[in-house]
C-alpha cells in the first residue's frame, strides 16, 4: 500500500468520524428525545423552561377534583419544600431530578417515588386523613443526603384552598 492511498483512507475514517459529532445536538438529541416520549427532560434547563419552571412547581388544582404536584430533587432538597395536598383525593406527583437519583419517600407510609435525572416520574399517592407527613430522600445523594427533608401537609378537603386556574398552592397558601 503506498502512502497516497493510507493518507486518504486516514482522512476519510477522520471525516466520518466527526460528521457525527458536528451533527449531534442539531439531530442526534431532538430524534432521541423524541423518540424516548414525553416524559424526558433536560436536567440542565429544568428551572428555565417548561413544566418545571419555579412558578410551575407545587400544588395545583385540576378540574376533575383532583391535584396535581410538581416538585424537583437536587443535591440536598425538595423543591417546593413543603406541598399543601388535599384529604381524601387523588394526588399526581409529577417529579424529576436535576442531578443525581434520589427517592421522595413519605415517611410513615409506603409511598415512595424515585426521581431520576431526565426522566419525568409519576406517582398516584391518595391520603384518607389530615396529617402532617416528612418526606425525606431514600436514595443516598452525597454528603447532604441526611439533611434532605421535604413536608407534605394533607388537610381536610374543605379547608383546602380553593384555586383558580393559573394559581399555585403551597404550605404558604394554607
Amino acid at each position: 500500500m503506498n502512502w497516497r492511498k493510507a493518507k486518504l483512507i486516514i482522512l476519510t475514517v477522520l471525516i466520518l468520524c466527526l460528521i457525527p459529532a458536528t451533527r449531534y445536538y442539531q439531530i442526534d438529541q431532538p430524534v432521541m428525545r423524541w423518540l424516548q416520549g414525553p416524559n424526558r427532560v433536560n436536567p440542565a434547563d429544568l428551572h428555565l423552561a417548561g413544566e418545571f419552571v419555579e412558578n410551575n412547581l407545587g400544588t395545583q388544582q385540576d378540574p376533575d377534583g383532583s391535584v396535581t404536584v410538581r416538585l424537583i430533587a437536587q443535591q440536598y432538597l425538595f423543591v417546593p419544600h413543603c406541598v399543601l395536598v388535599p384529604a381524601g383525593v387523588p394526588v399526581h406527583v409529577r417529579i424529576t431530578s436535576a442531578d443525581a437519583v434520589h427517592t421522595f419517600a413519605l415517611l410513615g407510609t409506603q409511598y415512595a417515588v424515585k426521581a431520576l435525572p431526565g426522566t419525568i416520574t409519576e406517582a398516584e399517592l391518595r391520603f384518607a386523613d389530615a396529617g402532617d407527613y416528612t418526606a425525606s430522600c431514600a436514595e443516598f445523594c452525597g454528603a447532604g443526603h441526611f439533611e434532605m427533608r421535604s413536608e407534605l401537609k394533607v388537610v381536610p378537603r374543605e379547608q383546602f384552598p380553593a384555586l383558580g386556574p393559573g394559581k399555585r398552592g403551597g404550605c404558604a397558601t394554607q
